[in-house]
């Protein structure tokens, strides 16, 4: 395969992973999008496109109700001339009147914030959470009685096992996210008809990716299931968790569940961002995170 140089893009496949998450884990992220599982995910909404300039991964995405933007370019070496070239690029041949990188980590943010060809600005809404893996596996103590409650009341009513997501569970959890998506009315909402086809083509090529995932089985069904993938060295990422809302407290026990599976192999989970969503910002602040990882627009200060 031939690896697209600045400004010509390649749109992002499966076949492009021995060549891109080398490069992403290398760089050792902190934020949840630097991963070649979570770019496959979104591929289908965010259009994702890459290529390589000086040494650094750029990633083009097209959202179909907005701009274009890059993610933070992936680089041994945080580069600003490389930002200010892709952004005017953008700009002048894209014409996007303000190109934009999304998603930004604190390393690029630091790199630029003295720079007076950007404009830095943080994005709460996109800040990830992450939590200690013994947190959520143990749930001890008086902050998380209610989760303890929510489980203790679900393995009261219901005899359930937690096994690994492996092929012959693929179909079940398929199953599962499509009853997921005609509760939440996917066809009336084009990001979550994206996010159920991601999941199923995740879940369709769950090795090749070598994603990893849980499920809890009610009477011997799939109810509910995770499914995530290392981060960095300190670090698992939490992409996906469905699960049937019929089940009260299969939601906090398939967390749990799903963390005992990390506890001695990472020290943190993370569990993304919370979009603004008051609801999911409450669950999301229920479990008490360690630490935020902070996010930035950059933009171009002219």
């Amino acid at each position: 395969m031939d690896t697209p140089a600045f400004p010509e893009f390649k749109r992002l496949t499966l076949e492009d992973r021995p060549t891109l998450h080398p490069r992403l884990w290398a760089y050792q992220p902190e934020t949840s999008e630097l991963t070649f599982t979570n770019l496959y995910l979104w591929r289908s909404y965010y259009q994702y496109e890459w290529c390589l300039l000086e040494g650094c991964l750029i990633l083009l995405a097209h959202a179909p109700d907005r701009h274009a933007f890059v993610l933070p370019p992936v680089c041994e070496t945080t580069n600003a001339d490389v930002v200010y070239r892709v952004l005017s690029w953008m700009r002048d041949a894209l014409g996007i009147e303000r190109p934009k990188v999304e998603r930004a980590d604190d390393r690029l943010a630091e790199a630029l914030k003295d720079d007076t060809r950007f404009q830095v600005l943080e994005t709460r809404d996109h800040f990830d959470y992450v939590y200690r893996t013994e947190d959520l596996a143990r749930l001890a103590g008086r902050r998380y009685s209610a989760k303890r409650n929510h489980i203790n009341q679900f393995r009261r009513y219901y005899q359930h096992e937690y096994r690994p997501v492996t092929p012959d569970l693929v179909g079940e959890c398929i199953a599962l996210a499509e009853v997921w998506c005609e509760q939440r009315l996917c066809e009336e909402d084009l990001s979550l008809q994206h996010e159920f086809g991601g999941i199923k083509a995740a879940l369709e090529n769950l090795e090749a990716l070598e994603f990893d995932g849980g499920a809890i089985l009610v009477e011997g069904k799939v109810q509910a299931f995770a499914l995530g993938e290392i981060l960095n060295r300190d670090t698992a990422v939490i992409h996906i968790e469905k699960a049937n809302p019929d089940f009260k407290g299969i939601y906090p026990r398939m967390t749990q569940a799903y963390a005992e599976r990390w506890l001695g192999e990472v020290s943190f989970l993370n569990l993304e961002q919370d979009l603004g969503e008051p609801g999911l910002r409450r669950a999301k602040q229920s479990y008490h995170p360690d630490h935020l990882v902070p996010k930035y627009e950059v933009s171009l200060a002219e």
